[in-house]
C-alpha cells in the first residue's frame, strides 16, 4: 500500500469544520480559525511552511469529499461550480470526488476534478493507479476522511491542532469504536498558536 496521508485541521475539542457550512461558510461558522496557521502571517513560520509542503508537495493523487469541493448539493443540473480554488487548484494532481450524483471531469490548470459515485474503495484504487510510487493525500472533509480510514487505506494522520473550541460542528472520529482506530504517535511539530501532531495508523487484520 502506498503511503496514504490524511491532514486535518482540528479543533481542542475535536473539531474540523464548524457548524451550518454553506457558501458564505465553507468551513463552518467559526472553522476558519483553525486555519490560520496556514492561511494566516503564520503561514510564514517555517515549521508551518514544512507541514503545508508535506501536505501538497509531491502527491501522486488526492481524494476529497464533496462538501469540500463545494457547496452544491443534490443532483449538480446546471451548475458550473469548478471548486474553490479558481482556475489554478493547489493540488497539481488528480483529484478523486465522492459524491453520489455523476458528473463529468473538470480540467483546469494542473488539476482535473474526477467524480467518483461508487464509494471510497474505488476512489482510492484509481489514485493508486494513477499515483505510481507517488503517495496519495486524503483531503477531507470529515465525512470522507472517516470513509478512508474504516476502509483501511489511510497510513498516517497528521492533525493540526488549534487551541481553539468550536463546540459544535463536524468531528473527524464521530462513530468509530473505542480503540480504532489504532494509533501511534510518531511526531509532535509545534508552531505560534498551533501543535502538529503525526500518528502512524497501525493496520488492523481484516
Amino acid at each position: 500500500m502506498p503511503r496514504t496521508n490524511l491532514s486535518m485541521s482540528i479543533s481542542a475539542d475535536g473539531y474540523v469544520a464548524g457548524p451550518d457550512q454553506s457558501a458564505e461558510h465553507p468551513l463552518g461558522v467559526g472553522g476558519q480559525l483553525l486555519h490560520g496557521w496556514h492561511m494566516g502571517p503564520e503561514s510564514e513560520h517555517p515549521v508551518n511552511r514544512q507541514v503545508v509542503a508535506e501536505m501538497m508537495d509531491g502527491m501522486g493523487a488526492t481524494i476529497m469529499g464533496r462538501n469540500m469541493f463545494g457547496p452544491v448539493r443534490g443532483e449538480w443540473g446546471d451548475s458550473d461550480w469548478t471548486g474553490w480554488w479558481g482556475d489554478e487548484p493547489p493540488y497539481h494532481c488528480p483529484v478523486f470526488v465522492l459524491t453520489h450524483h455523476a458528473h463529468d471531469a473538470i480540467e483546469l490548470t494542473g488539476t482535473t476534478f474526477h467524480f467518483v459515485t461508487d464509494g471510497v474503495e474505488s476512489a482510492y484504487a484509481q489514485a493508486v493507479e494513477v499515483a505510481g510510487d507517488r503517495p496519495i493525500s486524503i483531503a477531507g472533509g470529515a465525512s470522507c476522511a472517516r470513509q478512508a480510514i474504516r476502509a483501511g487505506v489511510v497510513t498516517e494522520i497528521d492533525l493540526q491542532v488549534s487551541p481553539v473550541i468550536l463546540g459544535a460542528g463536524e468531528r473527524l472520529f464521530d462513530g468509530f469504536d473505542a480503540g480504532s482506530p489504532q494509533l501511534e504517535l510518531v511526531r509532535v511539530l509545534e508552531a505560534p498558536g498551533v501543535a502538529h501532531l503525526r500518528y502512524r495508523v497501525i493496520p488492523t487484520p481484516r
